[in-house]
């Protein structure tokens, strides 16, 4: 290899995005870095001024003005598509010149729009230092992301935990607490069914607690199937429920569902060898969305309900009236 070729051949590897200009400013070699912003290979031949554009310095029209600016940071970027932007020095050689470019702050556009990595820099290059750094960083923030990711599942999961029942999965006293306030709050309408069972006691006692829980877990479907979706159903005790019908404020609805509550918690449950059997008293108290309204009170009014159903024999349902209120609380346990 002639010296000329030795010098190409350690320009290439010393500055792999630099170019070769002729007398005339005409590109005679392009480095292999270079090269892959031209993948149609039609660098070569070009006039520099004709595949850059000269931003600064300013007035640079010719070969001749391109050596007046020898040793000048060049701001220059691409005629073609995509117009990436540069950096570059040019310095005099033979009859022309050796122009070394490199991407400035553009760097990481560049490396994704033409798919460079370390081995299209030098190896002494900052580029490779930097490259390897934003790496880094992207695969710390990726890990970040996953990890911050897993932590809002566990914590959307502890709180899921926190507002449930374990035994039938219904919301629980704490999630109601929750609920009703901000219900309330924004004025919305609806309909509170206070559930409780009759003769369960009775069903602990004589066939064991598993009997009873899997009574609970019979009413909870039973509650679950006769709601909606964006309704309220929770266990607030052990064996009394709240389902807020939401939106629903019309007395004889209330009631129908009441009903078919009833009708299906009597259903008895088959429990090893034997049949479990409890009936449900309700109390309903009706939301219509006043401002100020206080759901200690509208609790309260539907516990006034549940008593009178209980006193009334169970297994019925009350709608809640003013004058309930003077028939006193009472421990509402089978």
């Amino acid at each position: 290899m002639d010296q000329n070729g030795d010098l190409v051949a350690t320009m290439d590897v010393l500055c792999p995005m630099h170019v070769h200009l002729d007398c005339v400013g005409r590109i005679v070699h392009a480095g292999p870095t270079l090269a892959k912003l031209y993948p149609d290979g039609d660098l070569i031949g070009q006039r520099f001024l004709e595949a850059f554009e000269l931003n600064r310095p300013h007035g640079v029209s010719s070969m001749e003005c391109l050596l007046q600016v020898q040793g000048k940071k060049l701001h220059l970027k691409k005629r073609s598509d995509p117009q990436t932007g540069l950096k570059g020095v040019l310095m005099p050689h033979g009859d022309g010149a050796i122009v070394n470019l490199s991407f400035g702050i553009s760097i990481l556009d560049a490396v994704r729009e033409y798919e460079l990595n370390a081995r299209d820099f030098a190896a002494t290059d900052l580029t490779i230092e930097m490259l390897y750094l934003v790496e880094a960083k992207s695969a710390a923030m990726e890990a970040s992301r996953k990890l911050n990711q897993r932590l809002q599942g566990a914590k959307i999961a502890a709180e899921e935990q926190a507002y449930t029942d374990t035994l039938t999965g219904l919301k629980n006293r704490r999630a109601l607490d929750y609920i009703l306030p901000r219900m309330v709050e924004e004025t919305t309408p609806f309909g509170l069914l206070h559930v409780d069972l009759d003769f369960f006691k009775e069903v602990n006692d004589t066939k064991g607690h598993a009997a009873g829980d899997l009574v609970l877990q019979h009413v909870a479907k039973v509650l679950v199937d006769s709601s909606r979706d964006d309704d309220v159903v929770a266990r607030v005790g052990g064996d009394e429920f709240v389902l807020v019908i939401n939106g629903t404020t019309d007395a004889d609805v209330l009631g129908r569902i009441s009903q078919r509550i009833i009708k299906e918690v009597e259903r008895p449950v088959p429990y090893k060898d034997s049949l479990c059997q409890v009936s449900a008293s309700v109390g309903i108290a009706i939301h219509t969305g006043e401002v100020g309204a206080s759901v200690d009170q509208l609790m309260a009014d539907a516990d006034a309900a549940l008593y009178a159903s209980k006193h009334d024999g169970r297994a019925t349902f009350t709608l809640f009236t003013p004058d309930l209120r003077d028939s006193g609380p009472l421990a509402l346990h089978s």
